[in-house]
């Protein structure tokens, strides 16, 4: 189920930082927003997605950088509604659907690298 998650995510995060080079500084559908920084780092952490959903890797290894991706992206999320720009990074700065969007993204990957089908710890 992890490594779904990656290969679903990792494409669907690399598809929209492709759009997003390609737009330039138009916001995509009008919603979210479009920083050459941000499609960087979207390129980046879906290519680690898909890495670790289609390569054949170490199920912990999976799990970490799913967990992982999740945690910055969640603290991106929040991060934009304490600052859209986050401090200064993103000229254009985040609107209320790129957060939401992010949270997501966050709690999901968290959920799903450190918590789903994990089995139960052993007993004594």
């Amino acid at each position: 189920m992890v490594r779904q998650y990656a290969q679903v995510v990792g494409v669907i995060v690399i598809l929209i930082g492709v759009a997003g080079l390609l737009l330039g500084d138009q916001s995509l559908g009008g919603a979210l927003n479009i920083d050459i920084i941000e499609d960087i780092v979207h390129l980046v952490t879906g290519g680690l997605l898909t890495y670790v959903g289609f390569a054949h890797v170490d199920p912990g290894l999976r799990r970490n950088v799913v967990g992982g991706v999740g945690v910055l992206y969640l603290l991106v999320g929040l991060l934009g509604f304490v600052d859209p720009s986050l401090f200064g990074l993103l000229p254009s700065g985040y609107s209320v659907v790129d957060n939401l969007f992010h949270l997501v993204l966050g709690v999901l990957g968290i959920a799903m690298g450190w918590f789903v089908g994990r089995s139960a710890p052993a007993t004594v």
